[in-house]
């Protein structure tokens, strides 16, 4: 079992985002995914807007949380899925099934690692929310989008190692 076990985490996520199929299929799109990348600094920016909004800081704050939640919509299919962009959502799709795959150490391990950096980077991003501390807001945010690149990119390791495993899996790449 892993340090920090985000799987039933991904449970919820999943059945709150609704990814099916044609979902996964529009996420892939690198547009999709290179525009999320922003969703954690402008969560916090609406956070930090209750200094000037006051209660009113909830309009863009809802606008960010509907927009990820229709990120992974909005987009058509792509043309073609062989950007590193679209072989981390791949391989995404591939850890969540992560056990029935014959993960090596690293490959069961290093996604852990880029979770936790992120985690880390999500307690300093609190902290300087709640307490208005505008450095560890932006070094908490900075932390947390780049853990969550180093797990993109042990998702394009993992779909890299496993992809031929099932026909449907090597058809995801085109």
């Amino acid at each position: 079992m892993a340090l920090l076990d985000f799987a039933p985490m991904e449970g919820f996520l999943l059945r709150l985002f609704g990814m099916r199929d044609e979902v996964w299929a529009r996420h892939v799109n690198p547009l999709s995914v290179w525009t999320r990348m922003p969703i954690v600094a402008l969560l916090a920016l609406a956070i930090w807007a209750r200094v000037w909004l006051g209660w009113w800081c909830l309009v863009p704050l809802a606008a960010v949380m509907v927009w990820t939640w229709l990120n992974p919509r909005v987009f058509p299919k792509p043309r073609s899925t062989m950007h590193w962009s679209s072989r981390s959502v791949l391989g995404e799709r591939l850890w969540l099934v992560r056990k029935t795959l014959a993960l090596t150490a690293r490959e069961r391990v290093m996604p852990h690692v880029g979770n936790a950096i992120a985690l880390v980077g999500i307690v300093l991003l609190g902290y300087g929310l709640i307490d208005l501390i505008l450095w560890a807001a932006i070094v908490g945010a900075a932390v947390t989008i780049l853990g969550k690149l180093y797990f993109l990119d042990e998702m394009t390791r993992i779909y890299a190692a496993h992809k031929d495993e099932d026909p449907a899996w090597a058809a995801w790449l085109y």
